[in-house]
């Protein structure tokens, strides 16, 4: 191995670093295992999965039972659409459905980064399931693994000339940070294996790809419903005369992933960087992430985001080495202004003289479950409707471009399967998200999808109670430290720390622009209705006009909270 550019031996590099350089760009022996008669890739195969959109995990509901029994986990497999902007032609959500029906759990899970995901899928079935997600015209590649990931962006469905440019400069994003590898295609869609003299190159990514995953965002000015800050890469696009994109501003260096009892893990939000012009914005993009590239840390996996990049090197330095890069002058970065956080729920006109529908998903989960039958009644508007489908950071689904005249059908077909209008469900309830944890992520520490909802709903009733029932409050849960629901930047945060026990986070605000704080740690879930009660009395009496309850906390401070808290107990 090579050292890095800044004469980093390659000596101490980690032991992924090692599989990626002898991988021969992502294939490795993936190819062999899956026609092995067995339920589980080896451990330099589960590394390489990844870039593939694909995770090794088990079912740990029967990890007791099957040590009971003498017998292995009950090994499965997670697949990952990686889908730009969130945006689903009708036939491909069905292509979803039908693969999650015949192969996986049969449901679809609509992540915080607009993806899907597909659980409980068996390894011999792994090379059907991708194949038929190609069919339908998306991809897994670059789903997982250290390389860019899905492109986020507002998936509002909006029929103007700004929305049009900047999906066009998402396509080129997108295009340039995929990597270029044939792998895959020779993998799983039985693609011919070219023999050349020539090597294959990755032109961003080189033999070792990035020291550890990569986030990009693309968010429009004013609205951040897409938690800009938490991003490696955050591009906002700024609006120009007639309709135009005028330019972006560039924020780098967010991440909230980190690790329980190790103080030099840390969240962090993005930060300004730039200003670039439209037609500059693809080779910033391309170099941002090539800096981290040469630069990022690969003997720890743990120090490996870009924010300790910058936090080690400083963002002065960052910019500069991205400046060296590129034969345009980055100008300085603009202010930022926020709206409220619209998410995107309820029927809208979209400016074609079309209408769309934001659905409400409970943490994402597009499942049959009791009375509320969201998969079905998904799949029959989708069927009979064929809207183009959006996926929110929010988790939830907009199907778009729904003429005028469908819009009863629309409604009533929804309420034949018990899915309720966005205007009856409690705001504390639509303004909460979860991860999916156990059973299905060997990360979780403790629940998070299936301990949120009877939380959630005991806080509800407990802000009707109060009178606070309509206020904008973020409530966010986790079922580890990592932070895939972005439990650090809601006015509440949960984040688990063993079963049935979760750190109490508090201070961030609804607009996301806030890391929160910890507050209480290790709270068992039982008491935690108990525990915000009394916040919740002093925040409903003492409160400024207009004032978010995550603002209000940050405003009173934690010591003087918990004094109104003992008092008011």
């Amino acid at each position: 191995m090579s050292n890095l550019s800044d004469g980093t031996s390659a000596d101490t590099f980690s032991k992924n670093e090692s599989i990626k350089a002898a991988s021969n760009h992502l294939r490795g022996l993936i190819k062999e295992e899956l026609v092995e008669d067995t339920p589980v890739f080896s451990d330099d195969s589960e590394q390489l999965l990844k870039f593939h959109g694909i995770y090794q995990q088990d079912d740990r509901d029967r990890r007791k039972e099957a040590r009971a029994k003498g017998l292995d986990k009950h090994h499965q497999l997670m697949i990952r659409t990686r889908i730009p902007g969130g945006i689903v032609s009708a036939d491909a959500y069905i292509a979803h459905d039908d693969i999650s029906q015949k192969w996986a759990n049969g449901t679809l899970r609509v992540t915080t980064r607009q993806d899907f995901q597909l659980h409980g899928v068996l390894k011999g079935d792994l090379k059907k399931s991708i194949a038929g997600i190609n069919d339908a015209l998306l991809t897994t590649l670059g789903g997982c693994g250290d390389v860019n990931r899905n492109v986020m962006c507002c998936p509002e469905p909006k029929a103007d000339a700004f929305h049009e440019h900047l999906n066009r400069s998402i396509t080129s994003i997108v295009s340039a940070l995929t990597p270029r590898t044939a792998a895959y295609h020779e993998i799983w869609l039985d693609g011919e294996v070219v023999r050349s003299s020539e090597p294959e190159v990755e032109p961003v990514y080189g033999e070792q790809y990035l020291p550890r995953k990569f986030k990009t965002t693309v968010a429009l000015e004013g609205d951040n419903c897409v938690d800009i800050y938490a991003h490696d890469l955050a591009l906002v696009a700024m609006r120009g005369p007639n309709g135009s994109v005028r330019g972006f501003n560039v924020l780098v260096g967010g991440g909230l992933g980190r690790t329980h009892n190790k103080p030099e893990t840390f969240v962090a939000v993005a930060r300004p960087m730039a200003f670039v012009q439209p037609d500059q914005v693809v080779d910033l993009a391309r170099e941002v992430v090539a800096v981290q590239r040469d630069y990022g840390d690969r003997s720890n996996r743990k120090h490996a985001r870009l924010k300790y990049t910058i936090a080690d090197r400083g963002l002065d330095w960052f910019r500069a080495e991205v400046q060296k890069r590129l034969p345009f002058p980055l100008q300085p970065p603009e202010p930022l202004r926020w709206k409220p956080v619209d998410d995107h729920l309820g029927w809208h006109e979209q400016g074609d003289g079309n209408l769309y529908l934001g659905v409400y998903v409970e943490n994402g989960r597009i499942a049959d479950a009791g009375e509320v039958r969201m998969r079905t009644g998904l799949r029959a508007i989708i069927e009979e409707i064929r809207p183009e489908v959006r996926l929110t950071a929010q988790q939830n689904v907009i199907l778009a471009g729904v003429k005028p005249a469908q819009k009863a059908r629309v409604d009533e077909l929804l309420a034949e399967q018990g899915i309720a209008a966005v205007e009856s469900i409690p705001h504390a309830i639509r303004y909460a998200m979860a991860c999916p944890a156990i059973p299905t992520c060997g990360l979780a520490v403790a629940e998070a999808e299936r301990a949120l909802p009877s939380l959630i709903r005991q806080i509800a009733s407990m802000l009707d109670e109060l009178g606070l029932g309509e206020e904008r409050i973020s409530f966010r849960m986790s079922g580890c430290p990592n932070g895939c629901s972005r439990p650090y930047l809601g006015d509440v945060g949960f984040v688990g720390t063993t079963l049935g026990k979760y750190d109490v986070m508090l201070a961030g605000d609804f607009d996301g622009t806030r890391l929160n704080r910890l507050y209480a740690p290790n709270v068992p879930i039982g008491t935690i209705p108990s525990l915000l009660r009394p916040m919740f009395i002093e925040f409903g009496a003492n409160r400024a006009p207009g004032e978010g309850f995550g603002d209000w906390v940050e405003r009173i401070g934690f010591e003087s909270l918990r004094e109104r808290a003992e008092q008011t107990a």
